[in-house]
């Protein structure tokens, strides 16, 4: 599972969507989540940097956590459907969270998460419980939303489905931004975004059994993208994030309690 938050931030660089050491990924991982460290750069980060955090903010692992891990342990107690959260500051998002402006039914994809639009978040200084309310509150009846002045988030049942929520979200964005510099969008009628949210409960390909599932645990489609042990600096790993030399980073550490950084 930690190569595969890592995978997942590193992705998340390689198409655009983040740049530098900003936004971070999680997984739901038995009492708690896996989440990237705060302030490293991805493409430096190994299995053993992933913190596991439990939901007392409790956390264990020779990094800090990520300083937004609030919201992420917010929205896994909140919805229990979300197997892995990303957020990111990518460029066309992040425009039009700084308009504090959320996405109107432009486009029938908007439904894909969840219903017509994409709610802008109030705004609150990162790293916060204020901001983590405000993210959960946008967050109702959706699967992601902008941050005001800040950035997107999107969870999905487990890593690789909340990345590709966020390419889409990204492309939306992007699409929405052109549409305006040529005039005023027309916007889709609620009982059309009815009929696609209909048509989106069997959209795809569905899976039949729950051990192939991608529900945060490392289902099919997870496997098929996590990147091969050894592959791209990262060194062989179990799924309980033993490292090379056998030790487990769960086990290495006392339980702290995250600082804001």
């Amino acid at each position: 599972m930690r190569l595969g938050v890592i995978s997942a931030a590193r992705a998340m660089n390689a198409l655009g969507l983040n740049r530098g050491t900003a936004g971070n990924v999680s997984a739901r991982w038995r009492d708690g989540f896996l989440v990237t460290p705060t302030g490293m750069a991805y493409d430096e980060t190994l299995p053993d940097d992933i913190v596991f955090v439990r939901r007392d903010g409790s956390w264990r692992g020779a990094r800090r956590p990520s300083s937004e891990w609030r919201f992420h342990r917010d929205i896994y107690e909140a919805r229990e459907e979300a197997g892995a959260i990303l957020h990111a500051h990518s460029s066309f998002a992040t425009a039009l969270a700084c308009l504090r402006s959320g996405i109107p039914p432009f486009h029938y994809m908007i439904a894909r998460f969840g219903g017509g639009s994409i709610r802008c978040a109030d705004y609150a200084t990162f790293g916060t419980q204020e901001l983590s309310r405000n993210v959960v509150d946008a967050l109702e009846g959706r699967r992601a939303c902008l941050l005001a002045n800040h950035g997107m988030l999107v969870f999905g049942r487990g890593l690789r489905h909340a990345l590709d929520l966020a390419v889409e979200l990204e492309t939306l964005c992007e699409q929405y931004w052109r549409a305006r510099q040529i005039g005023e969008p027309v916007l889709l009628a609620d009982a059309e975004i009815g009929r696609v949210l209909e048509r989106f409960a069997d959209y795809g390909q569905q899976e039949t059994s729950g051990a192939d599932s991608d529900q945060g645990s490392p289902g099919r489609a997870e496997r098929r993208w996590r990147p091969r042990p050894g592959a791209d600096g990262v060194p062989s790993t179990g799924a309980g994030g033993t490292s090379p030399s056998g030790q487990s980073a769960e086990g290495r550490d006392e339980p702290r309690t995250p600082r804001n950084s």
